[in-house]
């Protein structure tokens, strides 16, 4: 059977629905205009949305690596997290945040510290969501979950998993940050919030406000799609503010992909190229950064 085909229009209409006011009933009746038929929608939906099933890149039990879910403090009580370091390096290693998207902690983002941690790195990935009681199975839950929580209290606990690695006994105290889509809002909210982080690496996030740009001391690489108008209204402002500071920070704005490039558990935004060349961007400068 033929692979119904994508548009772009389809993919802009989920990421009204995940990121803005769009609610599942009135994205499926959208989304059916735009396929021809309700079966066609059917068919396409799960081709823009995220699939659970293609998260491991690095299995959960693959020996090159070890991890483990603990608690650790967060800035107003217990923070649960996903915490992995290679399996042959005993040594004590940088330590990276891998910080999920609206979804919450989900197998992906585990996937991604895993991913991390074969790069060197002591990796981890807190649930943001812990407060609220955890990330849920349920996607459009969690993404509601996550919409609730409190800005401020959030970037606390960032801030406080910070202060958790830079003492943790396989920690350099050197510690660096990754996000995606929301989490890459929540680095560069971060890297306004924390003195200590040394580095912050934002996939498609949200900038923070001007004038909180001067409190920023971690370098940053920022990746941006090019065919992300909502995120990318925001780059020239950010970009002129941090160079008045001068302040270490490279963007790549990625031609031709769309929001979630990186996401290969997304069929439809995925982008390979683009994803491979941000990656090891991003592996080298946090190797630079937290040297």
């Amino acid at each position: 059977m033929q692979e119904p085909k994508i548009t772009q229009a389809m993919i802009d209409a989920y990421d009204e629905y995940t990121h803005l006011t769009l609610d599942r009933r009135r994205f499926m009746e959208k989304l059916t205009g735009l396929a021809g038929s309700a079966a066609a929608a059917a068919a396409i939906a799960p081709l823009l949305a995220a699939n659970g099933a293609k998260a491991e890149i690095v299995a959960a039990n693959d020996t090159r690596v070890t991890g483990e879910d603990i608690t650790y403090p967060g800035a107003a009580g217990d923070m649960k997290g996903y915490l992995v370091r290679p399996a042959e390096v005993s040594g004590k290693l940088p330590a990276v945040i891998v910080i999920h998207e609206n979804r919450g902690l989900n197998p992906h983002i585990r996937d991604v510290a895993r991913r991390m941690a074969l790069e060197g790195f002591l990796a981890l990935a807190p649930d943001f969501l812990s407060p609220a009681g955890g990330t849920p199975t349920d996607e459009d839950k969690a993404r509601e979950m996550i919409g609730a929580l409190d800005a401020a209290a959030t970037t606390a606990n960032a801030a406080a998993t910070v202060a958790f690695l830079e003492g943790h006994a396989q920690s350099t105290g050197k510690v660096g940050a990754i996000g995606f889509c929301w989490g890459g809002g929540l680095v560069n909210r971060l890297a306004v919030g924390s003195p200590d982080l040394k580095a912050g690496v934002a996939y498609y996030g949200a900038q923070p406000k001007a004038e909180d740009v001067p409190k920023i001391k971690a370098a940053l690489l920022l990746h941006y799609a090019g065919l992300d108008e909502r995120i990318n209204a925001g780059i020239d402002a950010y970009q002129k503010a941090l160079k008045d500071n001068g302040k270490d920070a490279t963007i790549y704005v990625y031609d031709g992909v769309n929001h979630a490039f990186n996401n290969d558990t997304s069929a439809a935004r995925y982008d390979k190229a683009a994803a491979d060349l941000a990656w090891s961007r991003t592996v080298e400068f946090l190797k630079a950064k937290l040297a």
